[in-house]
């Protein structure tokens, strides 16, 4: 007998989106606070940074509603934030 072919709730993009976000946080942090990785990765850990609080505030606007985990999109918010405050620091920092 073939597979049903009805969507099932956990098969959506919103899913992905905590995931997403904590890696992209990963990135940003690890680019904007490892001293030896500073001025290579900084523009990516900023693009990084704001990538992943946007995914991962609507990642957890999902995870309330049923799709999605929230811890994941809640440690990926966080990891972003962390990173982005660190690049806008350390620019910051420089240009004075």
């Amino acid at each position: 007998m073939p597979e049903p072919t009805v969507p099932d709730r956990t098969d959506t993009p919103a899913v992905a989106l905590g995931p997403t976000a904590l890696v992209l946080g990963a990135v940003s942090a690890t680019g904007a606070w490892v001293p030896a990785l500073v001025f290579v990765t900084l523009p990516w850990a900023f693009i990084a940074g704001a990538l992943s609080v946007t995914l991962g505030a609507a990642g957890i606007h999902y995870a309330h509603h049923g799709t999605g985990r929230l811890w994941t999109a809640i440690a990926g918010t966080t990891l972003g934030v962390i990173g982005l405050v660190g690049t806008i620091v350390l620019i910051r920092a420089i240009s004075a």
